[in-house]
């Protein structure tokens, strides 16, 4: 394995930040407007997201590969969305055998128990694969500047860290390799040397991959002038400053801005708005550039369009676009009352930053104030925002909120759960490490030190795992209604496969530690590991069940969530998992816009995509839900949220 990174590449840039704030958009510009400004040279934009919607805002079709764009003029743009799955499988299967060498020789486990589970899905895939490609980019010395549309915050920040974890694993595996030096330094005997430069191959790779994470990467933090999109920048950016190395922010983005002095009285407040976001960024970034990317209340789509756009952010001269409005007819919609939660759980999905915990939080509260049932409402999200719209510090136990005991709040915190584990299991470990056969004591102490060593390991695809174990904690809870807010999109699909991939882990594990049943390791983990099977297979069975659980998809009327919602709605049928309700939200109504221009194209683009959604979704009951000026905060804030709902007829 060659591992000679260009590290003088000129420029490797990250666009990252909160679902939907548009950084698929900036992203693109910036890479159309590079490869504009640097015509001899090769120009990257790949997309880390595992709901990708680089194809659809570049305006081309694009497949596992990374292909040129064209460009008006001269130019070298290349789009990749990377294909995780394929990336994923072909590394494994480029190093199983050494993977499978090492383990066999220093483990308990023989290569005929692990090959097994090295050939099924295995969870992280995402943050994994972005890795990867990463490094395939960088060691293909084909591109001067590299873009990188990244996932939505919480997973980004798994990204960089993986590194680091990549890293730990790495020390697992020299171990697990130097179990015959040990054995022959205590007890005499030959030695033989497994995976020594396979292993010292993939230390470089992932040290490269570190280095220059920390020191190449310039980070571009893409936020609104929305409150939740601001919280969630500052504690995502203090996060990434905390890691070690620490990520640095080098420029902020303040996308869909609305400036001057305008006499639209939504675009007042949006001004405004604006004028506080820029002065709450520039205390908590001081010394960092703020850039501005102005709302044309309409999407920005192609090339052409996204140099503009570049050229109004990233060199600060008026927008220029000419975008005419779609047109369609009104939509037809009637009064409607919000629905009561029916089944004991609810998933609430959709696209990042479509306002999913609003809505979460809405239907919540209403079942709450109709039904009286106790309503729980979890976040699975590694970036949540429940404490925004509660207005009160929301941890990983369930708390009350809003003043109302049976009305209670969580935010799953998946490493503080994957230590506690490691805590509990250490214990276990120490004793079945250390056993008697047949009145022969048998000390395994490298066992248990190989043990020690993985357990130091966060591992990739721990939050959809862990979040599935919450669910099954909250279906023994009784009568409750219980509501999950789900990550964005690509992690939550992540997440609803989790079960069955689960349930073929399990199998695997139960057969390769029958055969090793004299210990008492293998025969305590084997009665564990039947019974998360048999949990797994009944919330397999609960999600499938109209009448035990019910998915609400939100998203809100423009062209980029729309084709990501539409994908979403088919996978969701290919899982077999019932979809009821659609939430389309902060919809603008002719009364609200008055004459301005700005307003009055969005609206038609919004008309145009909600009737859109009714042709294609018959048999979905699509709500409507109307622009709010502020965010939703508090019991005053979901009162008037729920107090009005309207459907499409």
């Amino acid at each position: 394995m060659s591992t000679g990174y260009n590290r003088r590449v000129p420029e490797l840039a990250f666009f990252v930040g909160k679902g939907g704030v548009g950084k698929t958009t900036v992203s693109a510009a910036y890479a159309v407007r590079r490869a504009v400004e640097n015509p001899s040279q090769r120009v990257l934009l790949m997309s880390t997201d595992p709901a990708h919607s680089l194809a659809d805002i570049l305006e081309v079709r694009l497949d596992e590969e990374a292909k040129p764009v064209r460009l008006r003029g001269r130019g070298k743009l290349y789009a990749w969305q990377v294909n995780r799955e394929k990336l994923f499988r072909d590394f494994l299967d480029r190093y199983k055998e050494e993977i499978l060498a090492i383990i066999d020789a220093g483990a308990i486990f023989s290569r005929e128990d692990i090959a097994p589970l090295l050939d099924s899905t295995l969870p992280g895939m995402a943050e994994v694969s972005a890795l990867l490609a990463l490094h395939d980019a960088l060691i293909s010395r084909k591109y001067a500047r590299i873009v990188v549309d990244t996932a939505p915050f919480g997973h980004t920040l798994r990204l960089f860290q993986l590194p680091e974890h990549f890293l730990r694993f790495l020390n697992f595996l020299e171990l697990a390799a130097s179990r015959d030096r040990v054995l022959a330094a205590h007890f005499g005997g030959p030695s033989r040397r497994v995976g020594d430069e396979f292993l010292s191959d993939w230390r470089q790779m992932f040290e490269g991959i570190q280095e220059v994470l920390t020191e190449n990467a310039k980070v571009f933090l893409v936020t609104t002038s929305e409150k939740f999109s601001l919280n969630e920048s500052v504690r995502s950016s203090a996060r990434l400053a905390s890691f070690s190395p620490p990520v640095r922010i080098a420029a902020v983005v303040l996308n869909r801005a609305v400036t001057g002095s305008p006499r639209c009285r939504m675009c007042q407040e949006k001004a405004q708005a604006t004028r506080a976001a820029r002065s709450f960024l520039e205390k908590q970034f001081r010394g960092v550039h703020i850039y501005l990317g102005k709302d044309p209340g309409s999407p920005i789509l192609g090339v052409g369009n996204l140099r503009l756009f570049a050229e109004h952010v990233f060199s600060g001269g008026p927008l220029k676009l000419d975008i005419p409005a779609p047109k369609s007819p009104q939509v037809r919609l009637k009064s409607a009352r919000w629905p009561v939660l029916e089944t004991p759980l609810s998933l609430v999905v959709g696209k990042g930053g479509v306002g999913k915990t609003t809505v979460s939080a809405g239907l919540g509260f209403n079942t709450r104030s109709k039904v009286k049932a106790p309503v729980e409402i979890c976040s699975v999200d590694p970036a949540p925002s429940l404490d925004d719209v509660f207005q009160k510090e929301i941890g990983d136990r369930a708390e009350p909120v809003l003043g109302d005991r049976e009305f209670r709040a969580s935010e799953m915190d998946s490493e503080a759960l994957f230590k506690q584990w490691v805590t509990e299991i250490r214990s276990s470990i120490e004793e079945a490490t250390t056993a008697e056969i047949s009145g022969v004591h048998i000390d395994l102490s490298f066992e248990r030190q190989l043990l020690s060593e993985l357990l130091e390991i966060v591992p990739p695809g721990v939050d959809e795992v862990l979040a599935i174990f919450r669910i099954l904690g909250f279906l023994s809870r009784g009568s409750k209604r219980v509501v999950i807010d789900m990550a964005p999109t690509g992690h939550a699909l992540e997440l609803l496969r989790m079960p069955e991939r689960i349930l073929g882990w399990t199998r695997t594990l139960l057969k390769t530690l029958a055969a090793h049943r004299t210990l008492a390791l293998a025969r305590d983990a084997g009665v564990k590991v039947a019974e998360v099977g048999q949990q797994v297979r009944q919330l397999a069975g609960v999600l499938k069940n109209p009448r035990r659980a019910c998915t609400h998809t939100v998203m809100l009327a423009e062209p980029l969530p729309d084709r990501e919602t539409e994908r979403l709605i088919k996978d969701l049928g290919k899982l077999h998992l019932p979809t009821k309700s659609m939430f389309i939200n902060r919809i603008l109504f002719a009364e609200d816009v008055g004459k301005c221009r700005r307003c009055r194209r969005a609206m038609k683009w919004q008309q145009a995509t909600v009737n859109t959604f009714k042709r294609r979704f018959p048999q979905l009951d699509i709500y409507v839900v109307r622009n709010f000026p502020k965010e939703i905060t508090g019991r005053a804030g979901l009162r008037a949220f729920t107090g009005e709902l309207w459907q499409v007829t």
